[in-house]
C-alpha cells in the first residue's frame, strides 16, 4: 500500500475512534514539542508536525492508534498489518527475570 493511501486509511480510522488528527507547524519557540497523542479538554488528538515526511507522519499516526480497541472496526488488511507493528508488547507472566545466583 502506498504511503498516501495508508495515511488516508489511518486518518479515517482515527475519525471512527473520535480522535482528531491535526497537522501543525511546530516552529521553534524554545519549548520542546513532539508529534504524538494528547488529550485536550477530554478530547483525543493526534498532533503531527506538518513538516515531517509522509512516512514519518504515518508512523506518528500509527503510534497514536496502536493499542486501541480496533478489533471490531473494519480496516483494510494492509493498514491493520502496519498497525500491528506498533502495538505495545504484552507482558507475559512467564517472561520473568531469572533469579540471580550470587
Amino acid at each position: 500500500m502506498k504511503p498516501e493511501q495508508l495515511y488516508r486509511e489511518l486518518k479515517e480510522l482515527a475519525e471512527k475512534l473520535d480522535i482528531r488528527v491535526l497537522e501543525q507547524n511546530f516552529r521553534p519557540t524554545g519549548i520542546h514539542v513532539k508529534s504524538g497523542y494528547c488529550k485536550v479538554k477530554d478530547k483525543d488528538h493526534c498532533i503531527i508536525d506538518k513538516h515531517l515526511r509522509l512516512n514519518q507522519k504515518v508512523e506518528v499516526l500509527a503510534e497514536c492508534l496502536a493499542g486501541l480497541p480496533i478489533e471490531s472496526i473494519y480496516i483494510v488488511p494492509a493498514a491493520r498489518e502496519y498497525l500491528d507493528r506498533f502495538k505495545p508488547q504484552e507482558f507475559n507472566s512467564d517472561d520473568t527475570v531469572p533469579n540471580r545466583q550470587d
